[in-house]
């Protein structure tokens, strides 16, 4: 990896790329009321305050002492806002809101965190600051800092989609109206190779788990054109999919049943059927609805959103299952008669307005799954890239040769522990820098909160 000192418009980028993820985190707590930063909208996370002082805490923590040398002001702030409240026994956390400092401390710390970092990587570098003291680069932890907070304003998004509409702040809603409905239907992958992941020896950014590259046989398989959509899902729903016990392993059903899960949780039940729960506002999803109607917006075409657990089920209904990572890849990057591609759609990655997909924060909710025809793979599988992320089969573990990052050791190595699934694509919150073919992204199989739905394959 190249020094900040050889490469100075790297790390210019860099810093610009890093001023552009600020202000997309700031915009992203804006939206919520200020009486409502104590809030917790997801059980199994942290409150709200917690993450404006966690994204620059983590900063910080990587590189001040590490790298310039710079001692703490607030030792205390460094560790609440690293690791937050621990939960006590392993369960949901149970902190209030008066363990927490008040906001304008919060606030003063991270500004002073900025002020701080930004005189020293703005005031030109030396090589004793061009890589920390185990020998990694400013330019990586940079890259680390920036996707770090990139992610977060993706979490924190579908976080801030639990919250009341009335803890949040009013934005203009521009949900993309209804079209034709989609021509579902399965394309056939011929036998061909995926490669994954990338090469140790490249220069570009990758996290610790995307190395490892090599190249697997996969056979032929089918897949769905398009993503299982909510009027699909409905389907599911009316046939009591979410009563049949036998669509759900054993796991999947315990925790169906104990948290009496019956629907989506993006969805809601009310007393004229049911609604999407959007980003601000409940859109109704008339189920007799006629697709094609001028002003009418196609949430039913939207892609469902669901756990991985949701997901098997479903699969399982339809007599199919979901792609493993492979199968994923070959899908979305394949050629019949090429080399594999970066993209689904070729090798270039541009500011398009969203006409190759629904991605880089194009919008707070998803599209009809046949909004972006031009994205499609060189097979003519659609909405690979954006509008939510896809679930897989394949279980979340190290490609070969795996080695931890030394400054984030746990960052994927903590979660090698056979309870993770991964999850390919991107959601229209997700950053195009993480659009890579490279990149990995995981989560246990009952969190329902996730930008991510599914396709399922026949093999």
């Amino acid at each position: 990896m190249l020094t900040i000192e050889k490469n100075p418009a790297t790390v210019q980028s860099l810093l610009e790329s890093m001023a552009d993820a600020r202000r997309r985190s700031d915009d992203l707590f804006e939206i919520v009321r200020s009486e409502a930063l104590y809030d917790r909208p997801i059980p199994e996370r942290h409150r709200i305050i917690f993450y404006v002082g966690h994204l620059e805490a983590f900063d910080w923590n990587l590189v001040h002492e590490n790298v310039f040398g710079l001692k703490s002001f607030h030792p205390e702030f460094d560790r609440l806002f690293a690791f937050g409240i621990d939960p006590v026994g392993g369960g949901l956390p149970t902190d209030q809101p008066s363990d927490w400092p008040v906001l304008e401390d919060v606030r003063g710390y991270v500004r002073k965190i900025r002020s701080a970092l930004d005189e020293k990587l703005s005031g030109g570098m030396t090589e004793s600051h061009s890589r920390s003291e185990d020998g990694s680069s400013l330019e990586t932890l940079l890259n680390v800092a920036i996707e770090h907070r990139l992610m977060h304003v993706e979490t924190l998004s579908y976080m801030l989609h639990q919250l009341p509409l009335d803890r949040k702040g009013l934005r203009p809603s521009s949900h993309a109206l209804s079209n034709a409905q989609p021509e579902h239907g399965r394309v056939r992958i011929p036998e061909g190779t995926a490669t994954l992941g990338l090469d140790r020896e490249t220069q570009e950014f990758g996290w610790d788990n995307e190395f490892g590259r090599h190249r697997v046989q996969v056979p032929e398989f089918e897949i769905d054109r398009f993503m299982v959509t909510n009027r699909q899902f409905l389907g599911f729903i009316h046939a009591g999919g979410y009563e049949t016990r036998e669509l759900w392993i054993d796991d999947d059903w315990q925790w169906r049943t104990a948290a009496s899960v019956t629907h989506p949780v993006f969805w809601k039940r009310t007393s004229v059927g049911w609604c999407y729960r959007g980003m601000f506002e409940e859109i109704p999803m008339a189920e007799d609805s006629t697709p094609g109607n001028p002003g009418e917006c196609a949430v039913l075409d939207w892609p469902v959103y669901v756990s991985h657990a949701e997901a098997m089920a479903y699969a399982r209904w339809a007599g199919k299952t979901l792609p493993t990572e492979e199968q994923w890849h070959r899908a979305a990057y394949g050629s019949p008669n090429g080399p594999e591609r970066e993209y689904p759609w070729g090798n270039e990655i541009s500011s398009d307005g969203g006409k190759r997909g629904n991605f880089d924060f194009l919008s707070w909710d998803p599209q009809p799954v046949n909004s972006h025809p031009d994205g499609q793979s060189a097979f003519g599988v659609q909405g690979m890239l954006g509008n939510g992320w896809e679930w897989t089969s394949s279980i979340f573990s190290p490609l070969p040769g795996f080695k931890a990052f030394p400054f984030y050791p746990g960052y994927s190595a903590n979660f090698f522990d056979g309870k993770h699934f991964v999850i390919k694509g991107g959601s229209p919150l997700t950053a195009a820098c993480m659009l890579r073919r490279s990149f990995r992204n995981w989560f246990q199989p009952h969190y329902q909160y996730v930008y991510a739905g599914f396709r399922c394959v026949n093999s």
